[in-house]
């Protein structure tokens, strides 16, 4: 995969391994992550939370600077915000 966008999933892997935690199938990652923990905004991020929301996906996690201008409102799919990696291991520890 050369989508930047997919770190976040990989990274969650990662946490759900390490801390022994299953993450649920109808959770979605889509996220850049930066080598200090940070998670970066993605393009086109309207369009994968509406993807994930029509793929019947109950949780959507996604960098917290993508939110500027997005109204998520017209989504059925929970949208989570995060900005560091540490947010990540909060929400599914």
């Amino acid at each position: 995969m050369e989508d930047p966008a997919i770190d976040l999933a990989v990274v969650a892997s990662l946490i759900s391994s390490y801390e022994d935690v299953p993450i649920q199938n109808r959770f979605c990652f889509s996220g850049e992550v930066g080598l200090s923990g940070e998670i970066r905004a993605v393009n086109r991020i309207e369009q994968r939370i509406g993807e994930a929301d029509k793929l019947g996906f109950e949780k959507v996690f996604v960098s917290k600077f993508n939110r500027k201008g997005l109204d998520v409102s017209k989504f059925k799919i929970e949208v989570n915000w995060i900005g560091k990696v540490e947010d990540l291991i909060q929400r599914l520890t």
